[in-house]
């Protein structure tokens, strides 16, 4: 049986005051979520502290980014220990706005997975089309291109250790979401492919999230999808009560 994973992705929003102030109105609210894995990604700037908030509760810690390398000349990235050490169990890999405005590949993006899984954290492999892409018919041209970049190298196990997050460029953040048709055969491609590559029974246990623009007006129909696992939300994220209004239909939902 999958998990329904939903994490909130903060990208480059709150201070750490306003951070440790989300995170504590997060835990609160999600007290009594028993089926849902519930985990947010603030600032690189603001993790340590949101650890302390979540310590003791059914929160996850996620970081929105980090480096292939133990160590060395590489200003402004952020290693694996340092976020293993303060506890982060989950590591969003191969975002979209990475991919367009900082020169992520499909290499870094497996460099990445390798060095977070060797820690026993748990990379969310971001993928998904441009509006571009989609509209020339190159959908699963792209996903496919993705989905071997990401996992080339890693057995059966260590694909077993993953979430994707399917995220359509052209959803993100831009209020347009996929109907819920269409996303749901971008995912059960998705695990077309992970079934070529590992076989049905890995392929039917990796949550695969749908990111873009997902809110709680429209969770409950995306979720109800047969290969939709979750969620990777950006703006919906930011305030508690919205957030929590895309998780609880989550609990209800068996996989």
């Amino acid at each position: 049986m999958r998990k329904i994973v939903i994490a909130g992705n903060w990208k480059m929003n709150k201070t750490v005051a306003e951070s440790v102030k989300l995170a504590a109105d997060v835990v609160a609210a999600a007290k009594d979520i028993k089926n849902v894995v519930v985990a947010i990604a603030p600032t690189y700037l603001a993790l340590a502290k949101v650890a302390e908030v979540l310590k003791g509760s059914n929160v996850k810690l996620a970081a929105q980014d980090v480096h292939w390398e133990n160590q060395g000349a590489f200003t402004g990235k952020v290693s694996a220990d340092m976020l293993k050490e303060i506890g982060v169990d989950f590591v969003i890999i191969g975002h979209s706005e990475q991919r367009t405005h900082f020169g992520e590949t499909d290499e870094t993006v497996n460099k990445k997975v390798k060095k977070v899984q060797s820690l026993d954290m748990t990379p969310i492999i971001c993928i998904g089309e441009t509006l571009a892409e989609r509209k020339g018919g190159r959908l699963e041209a792209v996903l496919t291109t993705q989905v071997n970049g990401a996992y080339a190298g890693l057995s059966a196990d260590e694909a077993l250790r993953t979430v994707i997050a399917y995220e359509p460029v052209w959803a993100i953040g831009t209020g347009v979401t996929a109907s819920d048709d269409e996303a749901q055969q971008a995912h059960a491609f998705v695990r077309s492919l992970l079934t070529k590559l590992y076989g049905d029974n890995v392929a039917q246990s990796i949550s695969i999230q749908y990111g873009g623009s997902m809110k709680p007006e429209n969770a409950a129909g995306l979720l109800a999808q047969r290969d939709i696992d979750g969620g990777l939300i950006g703006g919906a994220a930011l305030k508690a009560d919205s957030f929590l209004g895309i998780v609880t239909p989550g609990e209800s939902i068996k996989k």
